[in-house]
């Protein structure tokens, strides 16, 4: 029997029937829905906001949390799935899904009361009410031990100031979870998006991600009750927490935007005729992508390990930390050369591999650039910090 051209070592045949049958069913969504308007999206820079209905029909949104609260209750591996195939149509289309899920969602459930998760996860999981996260800030995203914005307790309120940067969804959202430094050490707060001095301002003139919401948030003195703070966690832990399982949707991502560009790749050098031949018949296009397979069949198997780990409560931060680095690196380099193989055509949003190739500038940056990543496995390697 023919291998599939884009799952060499037959890595679906690792998965339930319940993780294949997520996976189908978010490809059929993104054939169906993502992939005709989200070249025009891009071009537009808008993002398709029409799509989160549907997005949270198919329990997209805050997938692994527990049904009680509205959710799918879907295991790890699902989730990646999730992630590979949303950004198989597009990376801003993953970052929305990845944002509501792992870093607004996931910390009202690990770190807010019962109330909160009440009040808030019903209406998040049903698209209803959208969230964004407020960590990074202009002056650098790399270290938030530095973190300037400040919350202060004034009687049964506390008084916010400061500023985030680089915030997906910032535009979009009803509520923002940020983090703020005060006497008691880093804390997370509920900010709804009617509070008197909070503003956002949505960043323009992107090359990367256009498809994307990303916004700058301000606080001018913003007043939160402590019904809003999230009483279950203190310090840095409760913000890299939310990373880490961001990170880990992100290992799945790329690998969806690796597959598309190689699947572009392949039909474009079939059909393309140089030299009275097709440039598929190329010893050179043959390995180019033949190497490409090579990198996304090793990323498929990584996630794969990695997502079975974190089912089994194994998952630690640096193994998170490579297989970011890895399947970042792996999809950018793919679209970059999947461009190049397209020739001219490469340039144009008619074909994929530039859109995804402009995308992972972002998805390679954030979440911890690549060069934090190295820096965390080679502190787990050598038991010495280089930060």
């Amino acid at each position: 029997m023919a291998l599939h051209p884009y799952d060499l070592y037959d890595v679906r045949s690792l998965l339930s029937e319940e993780e294949r049958a997520v996976q189908d069913s978010v490809a059929r969504l993104v054939d169906e829905r993502v992939l005709p308007i989200i070249g025009d999206c891009f071009d537009q820079g808008r993002f398709p906001a029409e799509l989160i209905p549907e997005l949270a029909g198919l329990g997209l949104l805050g997938a692994t949390l527990p049904e009680e609260y509205g959710c799918a209750g879907l295991n790890s591996v699902s989730y990646g799935l999730i992630c590979q195939e949303l950004e198989r149509g597009d990376s801003g289309i993953r970052s929305f899904a990845s944002v509501q899920s792992s870093l607004c969602m996931y910390p009202i459930f690990a770190y807010g009361s019962e109330e909160q998760r009440k009040r808030w996860l019903p209406d998040m999981a049903a698209g209803k009410v959208i969230g964004c996260f407020g960590l990074t800030e202009p002056h650098g995203g790399s270290d938030p031990a530095n973190m300037k914005t400040h919350a202060r307790r004034d009687g049964d309120d506390w008084i916010l100031n400061g500023s985030k940067m680089w915030i997906t969804n910032g535009n979009l959202a009803d509520i923002a979870i940020v983090w703020a430094r005060s006497d008691d050490g880093i804390q997370g707060f509920v900010v709804e998006k009617d509070f008197a001095g909070y503003s956002a301002q949505e960043i323009k003139h992107k090359m990367s991600l256009r498809a994307s919401v990303t916004s700058a948030l301000y606080f001018d003195n913003v007043r939160v009750p402590d019904g809003n703070r999230l009483p279950n966690v203190k310090g840095l832990k409760g913000p890299l927490g939310c990373l880490t399982q961001a990170r880990y949707g992100i290992t799945w991502g790329p690998i969806g935007a690796a597959v598309a560009c190689l699947d572009e790749a392949l039909n474009y050098s079939k059909e393309r005729i140089l030299f009275e031949r097709p440039v598929a018949a190329t010893q050179s296009a043959q390995i180019k992508m033949a190497d490409w397979a090579r990198r996304i069949t090793s990323a498929q198997l990584l996630s794969l390990q990695l997502g079975r780990l974190k089912d089994a409560g194994k998952m630690q931060p640096t193994q998170v930390s490579l297989a970011k680095w890895n399947n970042c690196r792996m999809a950018i380099d793919i679209a970059r050369e999947a461009r190049d193989l397209l020739g001219g055509a490469g340039i144009t949003t008619e074909h994929c591999p530039i859109r995804h190739a402009l995308n992972m500038e972002s998805v390679i940056t954030y979440e911890g650039t690549e060069t934090v990543h190295q820096l965390v496995v080679g502190r787990e390697l050598t038991g010495i910090s280089a930060f």
